[in-house]
């Protein structure tokens, strides 16, 4: 019986849970939980409940239920009726076909960015870079992870076309559990230098630069999702 079946238990012990923490706002209970999911201390092969989850990160049952919905939109979690939550897990086909939709709407949306770049918008995507290449040099990979998907999520939210920017981001989650799976260390990554160099393109209004850019750090993705590659690019 792994943790996740043995948490229901816990309310009869004083025992901590290995990464139990005190009680938080249902906002930083997501990415606790999706860092959980793409470290693989939670899995698709993981028995959990709402209740195990509440218990494991000290929050509510609502918080847990809110945060699995949520999960549930992006295709991270598979709700059933009467079934037991569990992670989601794209094969290869889906992944190709997540990958092939990502490099058509991306190219659009860096190049939209480049026609209006934003100061603030700017100056949030550093900030993101900032906090991946500190996780990258901790080897908090699922940080890493998140934390490079929330930097193509903003980027797509400069271009200004909010139903492109939408469809993204169903797409970005399902790439992050593909590269969550994947072997590999999050010291070898090369994803934040690579966003970084998106950004000085973005701020020039360079939007040739910015999608020659956008489709090389696609490639690298795909060859280490779908090609022999595998130690070239933990995130994407």
């Amino acid at each position: 019986m792994n943790s996740f079946a043995a948490a229901s238990h816990t309310r009869q012990t004083t025992t901590p849970l290995p990464f139990s923490r005190p009680r938080a706002a249902v906002e930083d209970l997501y990415p606790r939980l999706f860092d959980a999911i793409l470290e693989q201390r939670i899995d698709a092969d993981s028995r959990f409940t709402e209740d195990s989850l509440k218990d494991m990160f000290n929050v509510s049952r609502a918080d847990v239920r809110r945060v699995l919905t949520q999960l549930s939109h992006e295709q991270v979690i598979v709700l059933r009726a009467n079934h037991r939550p569990r992670v989601a897990a794209p094969d290869r086909e889906q992944t190709r076909q997540t990958l092939h939709a990502r490099r058509l709407t991306e190219s659009t949306l860096v190049r939209l960015a480049c026609q209006r770049p934003q100061a603030d918008g700017l100056q949030r995507l550093r900030g993101l870079i900032e906090r991946e290449r500190l996780a990258v040099e901790q080897d908090r990979r699922g940080a890493a992870i998140r934390l490079s998907g929330e930097f193509h999520l903003t980027l797509a939210q400069m271009a200004g076309n909010s139903p492109l920017a939408h469809f993204l981001g169903s797409l970005v989650p399902l790439t992050s559990l593909a590269i969550a799976r994947c072997e590999g260390s999050t010291h070898s990554c090369c994803a934040w230098r690579e966003h970084l160099a998106l950004v000085e393109a973005v701020e020039q209004g360079d939007a040739s630069r910015a999608g020659m850019l956008m489709n090389r750090h696609l490639d690298h993705l795909e060859q280490t999702l779908l090609g022999s590659d595998v130690g070239h690019c933990a995130v994407g």
